[in-house]
């Protein structure tokens, strides 16, 4: 049985596609927010390549010096970050405008990286995927805003949504 996408709960879908005008982004940006969770934009036209993305991020999350620009560091600090305002507070990061990264050939390892940092703060695991016992676990998301582009329809509840999930170490689609 899948269940509907949530952004106020530790659970997947970790990562979900959909649009800026879908009423379940309304809702559950207002209730992560009544829940004192924190909601942050990020303009999908920055990110033309890798290295636009690494920079949008660490410009945007106000990420420490130590960041090392590349794939393998985002996954880190997108698990440990507690940028401004932050503290342990859930959090849903939205790439508005992201239509053109579904053209773009690293769209599935961005996707993998996201959901594996959402995995990681979700179920407090450390770098090596074991239970962290001093980490708080927090909700944490990632929705693509498609501004121009339909989601996929599937025969889910929420016909509307692409989702993706962390299984097994690999990025798939969820199945319809």
């Amino acid at each position: 049985m899948t269940t509907e996408p949530t952004l106020t709960e530790r659970r997947s879908p970790w990562v979900v596609f959909t649009s800026p005008a879908d009423p379940w982004l309304a809702l559950e940006t207002a209730a992560l927010v009544q829940r004192n969770g924190l909601v942050l934009r990020q303009d999908g036209r920055e990110m033309r390549d890798p290295a636009s993305v690494f920079r949008t991020f660490a410009r945007e999350l106000s990420f420490l010096g130590y960041f090392g620009h590349n794939w393998d560091a985002l996954v880190d600090i997108l698990h440990d970050w507690h940028g401004p305002g932050h503290g342990n507070q859930d959090l849903a990061t939205l790439i508005e405008h992201a239509d053109d990264l579904l053209k773009s050939d690293f769209l599935g390892l961005f996707v993998s990286v996201l959901a594996q940092a959402a995995w990681n703060c979700n179920l407090r695991l450390d770098g090596d995927g074991e239970l962290d016992e001093w980490r708080q676990r927090m909700a944490r998301h990632f929705v693509f805003l498609l501004d121009h582009t339909a989601p996929v329809a599937s025969r889910r509840r929420r016909p509307a949504a692409w989702t993706w999930r962390w299984r097994s170490r690999t990025a798939a689609c969820s199945p319809p």
